[in-house]
């Protein structure tokens, strides 16, 4: 029998173990208060690796008169049916939507475990989940191995068109934004004031920029920073109460690579090079400096050279 490339990535995942140890622990989900009915539950604030599962991304947790929110629901299948557990525990409400702020898999695989009914996405989120989730879970079994047992690629079923939602009276602001992703989901709790950023907002952690957009990512931003918010849930890093750091800080490491980048083409130098250039100081309290400076220079490099370098033709005759 032929096996297909997900079959086979499926039924290696028994061998992994082998490999890189079996994933005999649960997840560790420990969901804080920060405002009321509100809770975050902080990712490991470093690279997905076999050891964290993938659990990486901010999840965040809202209790509703009508029944529990999630925003993003983690890597995995398995990550996704203790969310679950977790948060109906704590609330006494059964899971009535999820979101998906973006398309990465940190955030989005594990809605796998919830019935596709409930889970809400940006109508760009579903077409790239569509278009590129297949990739994004095969690079996830190869790295995360048994932690992704029983995960296949979900869609969300529900496509958001409208500004807000209401729960009971419990009124949440849907923000279409962009730039960390072509589309991402922004949420403004109204009770509380706290905003739930998804990626568009990293703290105390360098941002990822796999299918960035900087320009339009600051666009987003300078949006961010306008709404009426008193506290704000990053994608990834620390809970901010005063809700104004995370986009001061995420602003400031998109400029500086903005610009490092530019100067780094139009002085010559190569991609490795550019990826040894040194961090101000003022980031040394960010994870992940260095780590995401290199694969920002993967992702962006190319585009910049053809932008910054255009190519000179011989003339003809």
């Amino acid at each position: 029998m032929m096996l297909n490339r997900r079959q086979a990535l499926a039924g290696m995942t028994g061998a992994l173990p082998l490999l890189t140890g079996a994933a005999t622990d649960d997840y560790h989900i420990d969901p804080q208060p920060i405002a009321d009915g509100l809770w975050m539950i902080h990712g490991a604030d470093e690279p997905m690796l076999f050891a964290n599962g993938g659990a990486i991304a901010n999840i965040t947790i809202i209790a509703t008169p009508a029944g529990t929110l999630l925003v993003d629901a983690g890597p995995s299948i398995r990550y996704g049916h203790m969310l679950r557990k977790v948060a109906e525990t704590l609330t006494g409400q059964p899971v009535i939507r999820v979101y998906v702020t973006h398309l990465h898999p940190d955030h989005g695989m594990g809605i796998a475990a919830f019935d596709p009914a409930i889970v809400a996405a940006l109508p760009g989120t579903i077409a790239d989940m569509e278009r590129d989730g297949r990739g994004f879970s095969d690079a996830l079994y190869r790295l995360l191995g048994d932690w992704m047992r029983g995960t296949d690629l979900a869609l969300p079923g529900r496509r958001i068109d409208q500004p807000a939602e209401d729960f009971g009276g419990r009124r949440l602001q849907l923000l279409p934004l962009a730039g960390h992703s072509n589309a991402d989901l922004a949420l403004l709790d109204e009770r509380t004031g706290t905003l739930i950023a998804g990626d568009l907002l990293f703290l105390d952690r360098a941002p990822s920029t796999p299918t960035a957009n900087l320009g339009r990512w600051r666009e987003s931003l300078d949006a961010l920073a306008k709404l009426p918010h008193k506290a704000a849930i990053p994608g990834h890093g620390p809970f901010d109460p005063a809700g104004t750091r995370a986009i001061a800080q995420t602003r400031d490491w998109l400029d500086w690579l903005d610009a490092t980048l530019r100067t780094a083409v139009q002085s010559g130098l190569d991609m490795v090079e550019a990826g040894t250039l040194p961090i101000p100081d003022r980031f040394a309290i960010m994870a992940a400096t260095r780590y995401e400076l290199q694969r920002s220079v993967a992702h962006l490099y190319p585009a910049l050279e053809a932008e910054l370098l255009p190519r000179v033709d011989l003339p003809e005759g």
